[in-house]
């Protein structure tokens, strides 16, 4: 029986199917749970506090109130299960919520917070591009001092090296993509400001970037629904292994694909 794609196509869902076919497979058809981690619970948890702040008027944006936010996203983080399954201990919570401390602090040495416009946080959008539906959540929409659109990513990472730079800037294109589907108008910016050493990219998106992105968004899709139909989902053994949740049931790492939970509506 073949499987069933996805409804839609988000930036992390390309990522995944370009990495691993078959780790794509596992989290974005057989949706199989995936064990959280701390840097990923981090993320969550400074977003959630970025996006409190940037709900104060100007003026508040302080890093006082920074870390008030902080502590009002803690509370509101502490019964999330991505949380609840690290299964901290009170010293190791104490270094999580620190670490997260220091990246707000880097933060307030990239931008001044009370200089931005912000028309959407945590904004989900959601476009059709012909028979496809792509989506995506933009952290931070706002206007440029001449009302142009520009469109922010928080990293809590490290910026790349070099090498890797053009590669992460060539995927805010995703978002520019978006912008020009429901706004009618490309960002005149996208930015990815990295908080883990206050780098910060930039790239202005073009008309050819989101046309390259619109042909290559049909090949993905056409690849991924020949996988389905075929049940075709190949793994590519690599140092992303390590940190993989899904070993268990794939050839590649001993596992075996066979032992995959069947889906509740299979089994009624």
């Amino acid at each position: 029986m073949a499987l069933v794609p996805p409804e839609t196509l988000s930036p992390s869902k390309v990522s995944s199917f370009k990495d691993c076919a078959l780790a794509f497979r596992f989290s974005a058809i057989d949706r199989l749970p995936e064990e959280p981690s701390p840097a990923a619970t981090r993320g969550t948890l400074v977003h959630l506090a970025l996006e409190h702040l940037f709900e104060r008027e100007p003026a508040d944006r302080t890093a006082s109130n920074a870390s008030t936010d902080l502590h009002r996203a803690i509370t509101e983080i502490r019964s999330d299960p991505e949380f609840v399954g690290l299964d901290l201990d009170s010293d190791q919570e104490a270094t999580f919520f620190a670490e997260a401390a220091a990246l707000l602090d880097t933060y307030f040495t990239v931008e001044d917070p009370a200089a931005v416009r912000p028309i959407g946080l945590e904004l989900m959008l959601e476009a059709r591009l012909g028979t496809l539906r792509v989506r995506g959540i933009i952290d931070r929409l706002e206007l440029d001092g001449d009302g142009r659109l520009v469109v922010t990513d928080y990293k809590t990472g490290r910026s790349p090296g070099a090498n890797y730079t053009q590669g992460r800037l060539g995927g805010v294109n995703f978002y520019a993509l978006l912008c020009e589907e429901l706004f009618g108008a490309l960002p005149a910016k996208v930015q990815l400001i990295y908080l883990g050493d206050g780098t910060v990219l930039t790239t202005e998106p073009t008309e050819q970037g989101t046309r390259a992105l619109r042909t290559k968004l049909a090949a993905i899709w056409q690849a991924i629904e020949t996988a389905c139909e075929r049940e075709d989902f190949r793994p590519r053994p690599g140092p992303l292994c390590n940190w993989c949740s899904f070993q268990a049931y794939c050839p590649s790492q001993g596992g075996d694909l066979s032992s995959l939970p069947v889906p509740a509506e299979i089994r009624s």
